[in-house]
């Protein structure tokens, strides 16, 4: 399939018309599945009639989710070598026109953003332009001749109807068809790059990257019951807290990938989040889904093979609060700390069903309380990036910039609070008959506490990343901490 590169030949003035598509050729995304998923995560409620709007025919559900749902095309993932190739086409004077299946709203809207197009043609309330109403519309548009630029199996219709196609990424079927036909005029074949010029990872790196695999380091709290317990030598205990913990990162995974899918839009307009597979358009929303679905059997297998039902049960309602909190809870004032600080608290739990250990209730207010202090930490440091950009509210959230210091105060005093269970802990009964030596625990207090301020002092200064969590993953004098207090629990022991 080699061609001679695009820009060697650039199109005279009186060229044939050059139609472009839009999903997958111009942009690495689908615009009717990201709509339809940014309409499930900003009205859940009226996404229940899809199916309804589906029977009326894919034309009416299109046109049904564009008036429901805006998308702003100006963060859209572009592929940056089609965009420049078709400036070259445009400045040779050729006309360009857009020949998309999307709703005609978004279509005008990108062609309105990139400023390239002379034409703009979208499927509307009765229309769905795919395939061989495309070609309609097309030769109603500019004539029986034209070129076509194509990157799946709905595009080898066109394939036939063209006079010369140039492919993007291609699917096998596109592939063939064009290469049968003997039209070919260029193939841009690979990934790509973005419209900052980064070259696009591989699809296997992407997914991965999805699952974000970093973050199962929070499941880590299920072996806690084992630790606390005395019970990390026990082979078929250590296994089974293991299982556990592949069954929780699993799930976390799928949950994380489903708000990827309902969050798209706002991951645009973060300058770290906008990175994300999906949001970069480096996965596509169907492989997305698959994925979810794949996750949750491994989970559920996962969860039976580590503690059977019971612990299959701890695993669904983790699965209910997270989607809950993904889905609502997270818009809620309060709420949405308190339920993070559960879904922690949570794990420990659960982990202390996979291995039979029942978690003191000391454990339980400590870890509470300490969550609780991170999850105001993760909301603090959302509102002070939004005071930097003159943002008066936190985006899909309940708190305003004015709440910081209330944040300030409330969310150390949490911290303090757990100072004070863990101090209670260390002279109560459980405690003297747990360990031999007791009084070894007192030196867990100054290291908990230069944690928890150092953490708090991060975000005061703007320094933290929003999630306290994935910043102790990296930080060096978290790992220090974290060695001592092991120190201390084994001498105490």
């Amino acid at each position: 399939m080699s061609s001679p590169t695009p820009t060697d030949n650039p199109a005279p003035p009186d060229a044939v018309p050059l139609c472009v598509d839009l999903d997958g050729t111009l942009i690495s995304t689908d615009l009717l599945h990201e709509s339809l998923f940014a309409l499930i995560g900003d009205h859940p409620l009226r996404a229940l009639s899809v199916p309804g709007w589906l029977k009326k025919g894919k034309a009416a559900l299109k046109h049904r989710i564009a008036q429901e749902v805006e998308l702003d095309a100006a963060t859209l993932p572009y592929r940056a070598e089609v965009v420049d190739w078709l400036r070259d086409q445009k400045a040779a004077g050729r006309t360009l026109v857009l020949a998309t299946a999307s709703h005609e709203k978004y279509a005008q809207a990108v062609a309105d953003d990139l400023g390239l197009f002379d034409h703009v043609i979208g499927s509307d309330a009765t229309h769905n332009r795919r395939s061989a109403s495309k070609i309609e519309a097309i030769k109603e548009r500019v004539g029986e001749v034209f070129d076509y630029v194509g990157d799946s199996d709905a595009d080898v219709p066109l394939v036939e109807a063209c006079r010369k196609i140039v492919l993007v990424e291609p699917t096998s079927a596109l592939t063939a068809a064009a290469e049968k036909s003997g039209k070919i005029e260029h193939v841009f074949a690979g990934r790509g790059s973005d419209m900052m010029g980064k070259k696009r990872p591989s699809r296997g790196r992407a997914l991965l990257k999805l699952m974000r695999p970093h973050q199962w380091a929070k499941n880590a709290l299920l072996f806690v019951p084992l630790i606390v317990g005395h019970q990390l030598g026990n082979p078929a205990l250590l296994l089974a807290a293991f299982l556990g913990f592949l069954a929780f990162s699993a799930a976390a995974s799928s949950v994380y990938i489903v708000n990827d899918l309902v969050d798209i839009e706002s991951d645009r307009q973060h300058p770290r989040k906008r990175k994300r597979p999906l949001a970069a358009g480096n996965v596509k929303i169907p492989v997305a889904v698959v994925a979810t679905g794949a996750l949750l059997v491994a989970a559920t297998l996962l969860a039976l093979a580590a503690g059977g039902v019971v612990f299959l049960a701890w695993l669904a309602a983790y699965l209910t609060l997270t989607t809950a909190y993904s889905f609502v809870l997270k818009r809620r004032l309060l709420i949405d700390v308190l339920v993070l600080a559960w879904l922690y608290t949570h794990r420990m739990m659960a982990g202390g069903v996979a291995v039979d250990i029942d978690l003191s209730p000391w454990l339980i207010a400590f870890s509470s309380f300490v969550f609780l202090s991170l999850a105001f930490v993760k909301r603090y440091t959302e509102l002070k990036r939004a005071t930097l950009k003159n943002q008066n509210t936190n985006a899909r959230r309940g708190y305003r910039t004015d709440d910081l210091p209330l944040i300030g105060n409330i969310g150390p005093s949490a911290g303090m609070a757990a100072t004070l269970v863990l101090a209670l802990y260390i002279q109560s009964d459980v405690a003297q008959d747990l360990y031999s030596r007791p009084d070894a625990l007192w030196a867990l207090l100054p290291l908990f506490l230069i944690w928890i301020l150092r953490v708090w002092f991060l975000a005061f200064r703007g320094e933290l990343n929003e999630d306290p969590i994935a910043f102790a993953i990296t930080d060096k004098m978290s790992y220090v901490i974290l060695v001592t207090a092991g120190v201390v629990m084994a001498v105490a022991t």
